[in-house]
Parts: C-alpha cells; sequence; structure tokens
C-alpha cells in the first residue's frame, strides 16, 4: 500500500482510496523533489539556487500546516484541497521555479522542463489507524508480525474486548490528531514499528580481496551532551535559517550552522577528543513524544513544524572509518560535504534511503521503512554507512549528491570515482520500546524530527558529514586504514568528547574524588546511576566517563559552586552555543525543568534525562538534583565556601581532646576493677 500510494509521482490522479483517506484527515503533500532532478547547476549560480529550492520546502511545509487544519473544510468539500490548498501551492512553486530557471540562464544553459515539477497532490498518508502494512526493508509483510503482533499479543492476553477498546483508541487519537497520529498531529503510527525479533538476518559484508584496506579509525567526538541544535542545513541550504525544518543534533565542529563559511569551519571549536577533527557530524534529533514541550516548541524547525516532544541524548555514538574491498583508499579532500539518506524519502520513495534501523544485539538485522521494537535490556540503534567513493575533482555537487557514490555489492567504485575512507556512524539511545496499542500514552513513541509533511517516516533518516580533518590527521588515517590497524580515539563512544566549547576535548584525564559531605558538590554525582544519558547525571561527567577519559577535560571537577555552574535562565543564552552566528530565531531547544528532566542541557554539559527511557529511571533523583543548586545560600566565592564547609572541621577538632579523655577514664576503671578482683 505504501509504495503504491505514498511513493506515487505527484503527476498521478489521487481518487478512490486516496480521497477517502483524505476526507479521513490522514493526508500529506505529495511534490516532485526539485532539488534531486537539478544535477547541474553553474557554480555562480548556486548560492541564488539553493536559496529558491529552500524556498519550496517552505512553501509545502506551509501548505502541510493548512491542510492539517483544513480538515473540516475539507469533509465538508471534498474539492476544497485541490482548490485552496495544491492549486495555489502549484502557483508559488511555478513562480519558485522560473526564478530558478532565470537564475542558471544568466550564466548557463536554461535548464529545460522544470515548470512540469511544479505540480503537487493532496494523498492518502498511510497513516489511518487500520493501515498497517509493509516491511522493515521495503516491502513485504514484516509489520503483522511486528507492529500488529504487539495488538496481537494484547488480544491474547486481554481478549477481543481489549482489542476493540485499542482500535477505538487509535481511532479516536486519529480524529484528534488530524488522522496522522503522534504528538503534532503528523506522526508516527503503529504501522511505523516492527519487532526486530520478527526480522531475519539481512546483513551481509563484501568478501575482502587480497588488496583490500582493512584498517580502521575511529574518531570520539561525544553523543551532543551540551545541547547543540539547529534546524539549518549548511550543506542542503546555505545561507538560509531553518532550511532543514527540523532540528539536528551536532557534534565535533561547534560553529555549524546555515551562516558558517568555510573559513569559519576551519577555525571552530570541536567536541572531538582528538582537536585535528574539526568535522561537522549532524543528524535529525530523535524524541519522545511524551507530552514533554522543548524550548522549540512555537519555533520554526520545532512544534510549530510537527516536530515535538522530548529530546533524546544518545546513549553512545561512534564514529568509525573503514577501509575498501578491493584496494586502497585515498584522502577524503578538506570540506568535503556528503549527505547520506534522503530526508523526503517518504514521498519520493527509497532510492536514496540509506539510514538503517536495529536493536543492540540484533544489529545482524537491519531496517530501512520501520522503527525497530527493541526487547527488554536492548537498545535502539540508527546506522549510517555514508558514500565512499569521490569523483576526484569536487567537494560538493548541485543536487549535493553526484559528487560521491556508493561502492557496488563487491566494493567497487564506479568508473571515474575513487575509494576513501568510508565514515560509519552508529548512534545508540536508551528507548524502550513504545506501547503501540494505546498510541504510546503508557510509555511514549519515538521517532526522529522530519519535515511536516514527511511524517516522521524512518525511511527519511539522514545524516550530514563536512570534512574537515587536519591534512596530517586525514594521511595519519589513510596510512592505518591502508595498513590494516586499528588506530585513533573512539573509545566506547560514550563520552562526551569536549565541553561544548571545544577547548578541553584533549585535557589530561582527571580522577573525581568522593566528597559527599560537600554541600556545593554538583547535584549529578550523586545521583547514582552509571549510564550515559542517564537522567540524574547532569553535567555529562562524573559516572559517564569515570574522570574524563574521553577527553572531557575539565568537566569532573568536584566542588563547582552554584556561582560556576551554568546559567540560571538558559533560555536566554544563544542557541547551539559556540555556533560562529547568533540566530535568535532558533531558542535554546532543550526544556529549562521539565518534570523529571533535569536542567537545560543546552546550557552546559547536562544531560538531563534525555537518554533516559522516557524519564522513567532513576526514579525522580533527577528532578530532586535539579533543585539543589536553588536550594543552597547563595555563595560569593570560593573562600566562604570553604569556610562554611570547614566549620564543621573546626568543630570537630575541638572535641577530639575531650573524646581521648573520655576513652582513658573509661580505661582505668577496668584496670581498677581489675586489679581489685586478683586482690
Amino acid at each position: 500500500m505504501m509504495a503504491a500510494n505514498v511513493y506515487a509521482s505527484a503527476t498521478e490522479d489521487g481518487t478512490g482510496a486516496d480521497q477517502a483517506q483524505v476526507l479521513s484527515g490522514a493526508a500529506t503533500i505529495d511534490c516532485p523533489d526539485v532539488a534531486t532532478e537539478l544535477t547541474s547547476v553553474p557554480q555562480e549560480a548556486r548560492a541564488e539556487v539553493d536559496k529558491e529550492l529552500a524556498g519550496l520546502d517552505a512553501q509545502i511545509a506551509e501548505a502541510y500546516k493548512r491542510l492539517g487544519e483544513s480538515a473540516d473544510a475539507i469533509r465538508q468539500d471534498p474539492a476544497f484541497a485541490e482548490n485552496a490548498i495544491a492549486g495555489p501551492l502549484e502557483e508559488k512553486r511555478s513562480a519558485t521555479l522560473a526564478r530558478i530557471a532565470g537564475a542558471i540562464d544568466q550564466v548557463g544553459d536554461r535548464p529545460e522542463g522544470l515548470e512540469e515539477l511544479a505540480a503537487c497532490a493532496v494523498r492518502e498518508s498511510g497513516n489511518a489507524p487500520a493501515q498497517q502494512e509493509g516491511d522493515g526493508n521495503g516491502g513485504g509483510d514484516q509489520a503483522a508480525d511486528g507492529a500488529d503482533g504487539q495488538d496481537q499479543q494484547g488480544q491474547d492476553q486481554q481478549g477481543q474486548d481489549q482489542q476493540g477498546q485499542d482500535q477505538q483508541g487509535q481511532e479516536e487519537q486519529g480524529q484528534e490528531q488530524g488522522g496522522n497520529g503522534g504528538q503534532a498531529g503528523n506522526g508516527p503510527v503503529a504501522g511505523d514499528y516492527v519487532d526486530i525479533e520478527s526480522v531475519q538476518p539481512n546483513v551481509s559484508e563484501p568478501k575482502q580481496s587480497a588488496n583490500a584496506s582493512t584498517g580502521t579509525f575511529a574518531s570520539d567526538c561525544g553523543v551532543n551532551a551540551n545541547g547543540v541544535f539547529n534546524s539549518d542545513n549548511v550543506i542542503a541550504a546555505p545561507g538560509v535559517s531553518n532550511g532543514a525544518h527540523h532540528f539536528h543534533d551536532y557534534i565535533g565542529n561547534q560553529a555549524t550552522n546555515a551562516f558558517s563559511s568555510d573559513e569559519e569551519l576551519a577555525q571552530a571549536e570541536t567536541t572531538c577528543v582528538d582537536q585535528g577533527d574539526k568535522s561537522s557530524y549532524y543528524w535529525p534529533v530523535l524524541r519522545l513524544q511524551n507530552g514533554t514541550e522543548e524550548q522549540d516548541a512555537n519555533s520554526p524547525g520545532g512544534g510549530i513544524e510537527g516536530n515535538a516532544g522530548e529530546i533524546v541524548t544518545p546513549k553512545e555514538v561512534t564514529l568509525t572509518f573503514v577501509g575498501n574491498p578491493q584496494g586502497e583508499v585515498t584522502a577524503m579532500p578538506r570540506l568535503l560535504r556528503i549527505i547520506t539518506g534522503d530526508a523526503k524519502s517518504f514521498v519520493n520513495g527509497p532510492a536514496n534511503a540509506n539510514a538503517s534501523w536495529s536493536c543492540t544485539g540484533f544489529e545482524d538485522r537491519q531496517l530501512t521503512d520501520k522503527y525497530p521494537l527493541c526487547p527488554e535490556g536492548s537498545d535502539v540503534v540508527r546506522s549510517f554507512d555514508f558514500q565512499s567513493c569521490w569523483d576526484g575533482r569536487n567537494i560538493d555537487s548541485a543536487n549535493h549528491r553526484t559528487h560521491m557514490a556508493f561502492a557496488d555489492e563487491a566494493g567497487n567504485c564506479p568508473s571515474g570515482f575513487k575509494p576513501v575512507p568510508q565514515l560509519v556512524q552508529r548512534i545508540v539511545y536508551d528507548v524502550d520500546a513504545p506501547s503501540l496499542e494505546d498510541g504510546g500514552k503508557t510509555t511514549p513513541l519515538f521517532a526522529v524530527d522530519s519535515f511536516p509533511e514527511q511524517l516522521h517516516k524512518p525511511i527519511t533518516d539522514h545524516g550530514d558529514f563536512i570534512n574537515v580533518f587536519d591534512e596530517d590527521l586525514m594521511n595519519e588515517m589513510v596510512d592505518c586504514i591502508n595498513e590494516g590497524r586499528t588506530c585513533g580515539n573512539g573509545g566506547d563512544g560514550n563520552g562526551d568528547g569536549g565541553n561544548g566549547d571545544g577547548g578541553n576535548g584533549g585535557g589530561e584525564p582527571t580522577e573525581e574524588p568522593q566528597q559527599p559531605e560537600q554541600p556545593t558538590e554538583d547535584p549529578g554525582q550523586n545521583d547514582g546511576g552509571d549510564k550515559p544519558g542517564d537522567g540524574g547525571n547532569q553535567n555529562d561527567g562524573g559516572n559517564q566517563n569515570d574522570g574524563g577519559d574521553q577527553g572531557n577535560g575539565e568537566q569532573d571537577q568536584p566542588s563547582e559552586t552554584p556561582a560556576e555552574t551554568p546559567a540560571e535562565n538558559p533560555a536566554t543564552e544563544e542557541p547551539g552555543k559556540g555556533d560562529g552566528t547568533a540566530q535568535p530565531e532558533q531558542p535554546n531547544v532543550k526544556a529549562s525543568n521539565p518534570a523529571g528532566n533535569g536542567e537545560d542541557a543546552g546550557a552546559g554539559n547536562q544531560d538531563g534525562d534525555k537518554g533516559d527511557k522516557g524519564g522513567k529511571n532513576d526514579g525522580g533523583q533527577a528532578a530532586q538534583a535539579a533543585e539543589v543548586p536553588g536550594s543552597l545560600p547563595e555563595l560569593e566565592d570560593g573562600a566562604e565556601a570553604q569556610g562554611q564547609s570547614g566549620s564543621l572541621a573546626e568543630t570537630g577538632a575541638q572535641l577530639w581532646p575531650a573524646a581521648i579523655g573520655g576513652v582513658l577514664v573509661i580505661f582505668g576503671f577496668f584496670v581498677l576493677r581489675s586489679v581489685r578482683r586478683s586482690a
């Protein structure tokens, strides 16, 4: 059903079943992807063309918003969707496409056929409550074993009456949320998930030739514990604020935003342990749709564009560069840009989809169009295997794809391309399998941020990379891979890798003394949880890596006073702390103090309970820890703090003589009794 109705071309007639779905509110906007078609744009016209392409995305987002607000009007007049939404959208797109053609025509050959890409359609989304077909790999019936399998389990346990209640609940949820489900009314739904245990192993590795480059190079750049987010995309929409229409996690380069120049990226600070890696690594955030309103709830790219819920900090991120099965790799050119996956795969189709989903312990089973339901004790895993064949000339291309290519199944690059180190990115989350039978009310749904009309489908997941390695370090990487060695400082992937200012990424590990008597100790260190991203470990130091072995540098200082902790009002700070360009329209998105979530991650290196399973772990200790700083007296300086804690020591010193005297008196009493008895 998905392949027939959602991947359909915008030129096909959407009637029949589509019409019924549209009337029920389970609909989306389907437009041709102009950027994919523009494979050749003169360099002189690219800046203007990129801005116009971003304008097309904004038009679709606005049309989808109007579609969600027009459910009643569409039910009363089925022609409303075409006349009031699709029609005006086509007119706007036609004007934009004309400007794109004109910009290219001024410096090169005018592109032909752009006007044919103007028409869009309002189509059914497949998010109706009963719609739960498809598999984890683009076709088949695994969802019946997975997402529907949980409903079947509910039937076995609770009977047919419970099934009816579940179905009624899903229908009510669909009606309340415009038919597309989810916290913001644009997904996900039960059919977007599958039980990983029902999926058959499907991973195969190419056979290594005698000339294969078998080494690996790892870089540890943290998990974005310092909370750097924005809804830009400097690769796909440079110079356009909110060009992504969804929020990204950023690790590595701390100056990455829509307005970053190559020079600013090269001079930026980095969260990577090895300061020679200033590369930008970013991907859509994962959210728990648990009702939490982050500070982007009313911001572009956030809640007003359907990206709602609690942002989850990864438990672990590993960045590994690997070789080629057929031969040696060559160095990546500096500032090479790579996008893997397709943020619009839900309507574009799976041709460029590349991200995959799995669970720890089951990574021989990879999903592309389903989120995994992991068993207890298993974590959700997102993986990105980036393109590894470079055209040997360009660091970017008009559609940001054609300068890079994938190797074939045997590991051979296309003609004219050469192998470069392949970035393999693995992101782990400590989130529970959602309760599908009640639409995530008991255990919340999780989903990646997306363009509004893409409905948070897992197939839209994608990753972005800009190479800002020092040339010496890049050459070291290439030598390591070609010589079959294991190199780098990837660690276990769950360290902070830096404190957001990049300056401490390579700091020496420091032992953290235990000082429970100190009232000025950081509250997060008393949590007792030792999992990365755990709700109580507020500053991503302490228990998370036991002394900064991931390069935290100064994070693990044990006796910070409230005056030294992050700002009391993080909402007033600039978004994406460390960015080279302030963007006031993009707020510090982590909620200041959602229930049980600790303090704002964006204000420093605090995790809150973003990585905690729905905020359930630690039994509210995180909330208690968040209140401790406010309950302490305000200290003016370190000397005063030392004086207060020292008064207890002075009192103890005065009591020692009396205590010793008392012991001597008792000892003398027993000696005297012994003497008398012997007498």
